[in-house]
């Protein structure tokens, strides 16, 4: 198995390197009703950072927040943390303050 222990890395063509969005278990749903960390929700969107970009790649940057489905990963460990690769098509939403664009949606 190759080393990449210190090794810069470079993420080809349309993939994005994602570390996924630490949860804090329990969460509140809009109603105020308490939801267990251990409850199973279908077909749910997660959200991540942008760690690396390939250079095909056109909408997301390193340091964005991204929307994307946990069924579209691939885990990969870089350096000892667990990342996830995408592909920029795989990305449904993008949240970052250089969007100027007005959308009526605040994330």
């Amino acid at each position: 198995m190759p080393e990449t222990r210190g090794l810069p890395i470079k993420m080809l063509h349309d993939r994005i390197l994602v570390a996924r969005r630490t949860e804090d278990g329990e969460r509140r749903s809009t109603g105020g009703i308490l939801i267990p960390a251990t409850a199973q929700v279908a077909k749910r969107l997660v959200w991540g950072e942008a760690r690396g970009v390939g250079s095909s790649v056109r909408q997301v940057k390193i340091g964005d927040q991204v929307l994307f489905s946990p069924e579209d990963q691939h885990e990969v460990e870089v350096h000892g943390e667990d990342l996830i690769i995408l592909r920029e098509r795989d990305v449904h939403a993008v949240a970052a303050e250089r969007i100027e664009e007005q959308t009526g949606l605040y994330l």
